[in-house]
């Protein structure tokens, strides 16, 4: 049987696995993100993981981004020694594989509509809520990359563009101000909370802390202005919602979802249904996977 080799980059873990064409796992290993170094670790990292398992075909490489994907680079704001790092030619050389990159959202995405939550739906449009806010679509069961590879950067989608806040973007009212974890806390600390973090802050909105409640309230106007605006422009008929801060589970869903329908005035805007991920931090592996499956090896899928 052939398998592939997934791997997902983030700023604090490395992950790697092999996979088959039904999306079963068969090795996979993870290493935490050092602060320099990086590709070093990879490389060691999918040693192990290729190590007495079956021989892949193609690797897929899910990555932060912002990417460059006609030359195959990406230039992750939480590694810092990686700008413009050739990413998708050094991990081809290192495998002697065939390889495609995509964003790590992008690869989220692709996962849950793979094997997730996002099964089945035929414009998908996938978010992830934690330190920062990525997305990605999945139109027709093909990934939107766009013309760079950086579509779906729904986190700075601006919801407030006049008197929104100013975002580390550069842009002014974007998503990821309002409801990303840290923005979460950063907000609720200026209201007077005193906790520690974005999931402290979500345990206490659940039993009722005003301020905590209002923080989710706010974040989840400005995940449903996004959400509504990305249906009313690509009639997606699904999203899936996944990350840390989708942990906190009713205090962010239950007032995303009367949001949505507040804000939602066409039909099919308000027929577009929102999802928690089902596969979580395998996700984007996941996706990985599927896009080395799609591109590098679609006859044999």
């Amino acid at each position: 049987m052939t398998h592939v080799l997934a791997i997902d980059i983030g700023g604090t873990k490395l992950a790697a696995a092999l996979v088959d064409a039904a999306g079963a796992v068969v090795r996979d290993g993870t290493a935490p993100t050092p602060a320099t170094g990086v590709f070093d670790a990879l490389a060691g990292l999918i040693a192990d993981v290729l190590d007495d398992g079956p021989a892949p075909a193609a690797v897929g490489i899910g990555c932060a981004g912002p990417l460059d994907l006609e030359n195959g680079t990406v230039s992750p704001v939480n590694i810092h020694d990686w700008r413009g790092f050739p990413l998708r030619d050094r991990v081809a050389e290192l495998t002697g594989l065939p390889a495609v990159l995509a964003g790590d959202a992008q690869c989220f995405t692709l996962g849950e509509h793979w094997l997730g939550a996002g099964q089945g739906s035929p414009a998908l449009l996938g978010v992830v809520v934690s330190t920062g806010i990525g997305g990605g679509l999945v139109i027709d069961g093909a990934p939107l990359l766009g013309p760079t590879g950086n579509a779906g950067h729904v986190g700075h989608m601006s919801i407030d563009p006049f008197n929104g806040e100013p975002c580390a973007c550069g842009g002014r009212g974007c998503v990821e101000r309002y409801a990303s974890g840290p923005n979460l806390v950063r907000w609720a600390h200026e209201n007077g909370w005193q906790g520690a973090d974005a999931a402290t802050l979500a345990a206490d909105a659940a039993t009722g802390h005003p301020v905590a409640l209002a923080a989710f309230e706010r974040a989840a106007r400005a995940l449903g202005a996004m959400v509504v605006s990305t249906a009313a422009a690509v009639e997606v008929t699904a999203v899936v919602i996944g990350g840390g801060v989708s942990n906190a589970g009713p205090v962010l869903f239950d007032p995303l979802e009367r949001v949505v329908d507040e804000l939602a005035g066409l039909g099919f805007v308000r027929a577009v249904r929102i999802h928690r991920s089902t596969l979580g931090v395998r996700a984007a592996l996941a996706g990985a996977a599927r896009l080395a499956w799609s591109t590098a090896l679609p006859g044999a899928r």
